[in-house]
């Protein structure tokens, strides 16, 4: 797979932070990017689309990223899509937590835009 040809969700209640996420992913040729301003949002938008990567933040309204990675894991059509958390959630009891909740990587707020790249490149092997 070619890191232009994946389709990203980014799901963060922050307008801000799903554009400053989206300018990194374009600076790295992806450019099927969508957005969700919350679990509830991204879950809803699953069911009728598939992605290769999801970025979702932890502290959300009506649903949280934690929340939302755990009912992502028990549907069979979400359950292998790769979730990267991106948040500001940076202590170690936190990224464990969400990586047994089933995420696959972990991204601390704030970050450098090379240290996103890494951890996308990483989470997709390539």
């Amino acid at each position: 797979m070619e890191i232009s040809d994946i389709k990203v969700l980014i799901v963060d209640d922050s307008s801000t932070m799903r554009r400053i996420i989206g300018k990194i992913l374009k600076s790295m040729d992806i450019t099927e990017i969508l957005q969700a301003a919350d679990g509830v949002d991204a879950i809803s938008l699953l069911s009728d689309t598939s992605v290769d990567l999801i970025l979702a933040d932890w502290n959300m309204p009506r649903m949280n990223g934690l929340r939302m990675v755990k009912k992502l894991r028990e549907k069979r059509k979400t359950a292998s899509v790769p979730i990267i958390m991106v948040t500001t959630e940076a202590e170690r009891s936190s990224v464990v937590e969400a990586i047994k909740a089933g995420a696959n990587n972990y991204l601390a707020k704030p970050f450098t835009p090379d240290a996103l790249t890494t951890k996308i490149k990483e989470t997709l092997h390539l």
